[in-house]
């Protein structure tokens, strides 16, 4: 298979994707079907595609594959091939892409024109350094579904323990991953998510510090990636991605967010080393190069919805702690007037009005919400409130008057329950 003959068959563009001025890394368009075959001697091993395979944002007509190719030289050539069998006898389409370090040797092949509701494999190999990655598992989606299993996950926090719902949900008939954010979490050693277990089953984050810079959110990606558990999910089954908070760092929204201090250079230029790095380890598909959220219809059974709630049009969220005086009292009648100011919001006007209408013309038996919010009503006792916001203020003796405060709440509770079970033995 000569160089010139797969130029000749494949088309390869690059469609940039930005988002509030953010530059998301580009995926490569293979469009056209063809039958080139690559016999791969036994010898290939597969050291450095050692972040594995991916698949993202499946269709009934397209689909997203990837891969990371560790190297040292300024720029790699790699060649992929996708077939309807894991022998790959049956390769329907090939191609060729140049990566380098711009994008940290990461690619990602959006395929489109296929054929719906089939299995795919694919793979990718370097004929220089005589590599191959292991084999990848991917689907289209059916044009008309009964039925559609979407195994969900978030917050996945690797110090925190093993990752190992990812090996089950690998291995379950699920059809698609939907991960709803906080893939990696931005801490450093020691911070949160540490626990008695971390240095025993060797999960310290890498690098050892917060991550801020480019470099260091690539590096904490690829960490994350070298789990086999999470690399397993993703070599056997497409997810559909978006990101929260911990992507960018805790509490995050259009122009801030909670863990990032003055002393830790332009929260903007941090926001878009923390998107770009996601770009790179977690493509995705738009149809409008402004917009990262979208939709997927599954047949005319599921509209599934992902939305963002975080960067594009997230106002900064309320604080308990800025409405408290120093005697400790709760201002409730700003607080509401905040709170029930109708200009706040979470999407923001033009995500909004695309809500909407996605939601009013689908035809769709579901309509499914991806979003990272919790929606529901939360009923706290007023004193608890203000000793959260009491505790948020960094005293000492608040925290200890919270734990008191804590501590008479769940006794009322206990024994108001014990009273409940009481009046229904004596029904």
């Amino acid at each position: 298979m000569s160089q010139n003959s797969l130029s000749r068959r494949r088309f390869l563009v690059n469609s940039i994707l930005t988002t509030g001025g953010l530059l998301l890394a580009p995926n490569f368009i293979s469009c056209t079907d063809d039958s080139t075959v690559f016999n791969i001697p036994g010898d290939y091993t597969s050291d450095n595609f050692a972040q594995g395979v991916a698949s993202f944002d499946p269709t009934h007509n397209q689909v997203i594959i990837w891969t990371r190719y560790n190297t040292g030289k300024a720029e790699v050539k790699i060649y992929w091939q996708v077939a309807y069998d894991s022998q790959f006898i049956s390769i329907f389409r090939s191609g060729e892409v140049i990566t380098d370090a711009t994008r940290d040797y990461t690619l990602a092949i959006e395929l489109q024109n296929l054929e719906a509701d089939k299995k795919l494999y694919y793979r990718f190999f370097n004929q220089e350094d005589r590599s191959v990655s292991v084999i990848g598992e991917t689907i289209t989606l059916p044009i008309v579904a009964e039925s559609i299993k979407l195994a969900v996950c978030s917050c996945s926090n690797y110090p925190a323990g093993l990752f190992n719902v990812y090996k089950a949900m690998a291995n379950s008939d699920a059809h698609i991953i939907v991960h709803l954010g906080d893939y990696i979490y931005e801490y450093g050693q020691g911070q949160y998510g540490t626990n008695t277990y971390t240095d025993a089953l060797n999960r310290r984050h890498e690098p050892a510090n917060e991550i801020i810079t480019l470099a260091e959110y690539r590096a904490r990606y690829k960490q994350y990636r070298s789990d086999k558990n999470l690399q397993l999910a993703h070599q056997k089954k497409p997810f559909i991605c978006v990101w929260d908070d911990h992507e960018i760092t805790n509490d995050t929204y259009k122009d801030g967010a909670e863990n990032h201090q003055p002393n830790e250079g332009s929260f903007e230029a941090r926001k878009a080393d923390a998107i770009k790095a996601y770009s790179e380890f977690l493509p995705l598909r738009s149809n409008d190069t402004s917009l990262i959220y979208r939709n997927f219809n599954i047949g005319n059974l599921v509209n599934l919805i992902m939305l963002d709630t975080r960067v594009i049009g997230r106002d900064k969220q309320l604080e308990y702690s800025n409405y408290i005086n120093a005697s400790g009292n709760f201002n409730s009648t700003s607080f509401q007037t905040d709170w029930l100011n109708p200009n706040r919001t979470l999407l923001g006007t033009t995500q909004r009005n695309w809500l909407i209408s996605q939601v009013t013309s689908s035809t769709a038996r579901w309509q499914v919400l991806g979003q990272q919010v919790l929606m529901g009503k939360m009923f706290i006792p007023a004193e608890m409130l203000l000793g959260l916001g009491a505790v948020v203020g960094g005293s000492p003796a608040a925290l200890q008057q919270f734990q008191q405060t804590l501590t008479q709440l769940v006794t009322i509770k206990l024994r108001y329950q014990m009273v409940i079970q009481h009046l229904q033995m004596l029904k």
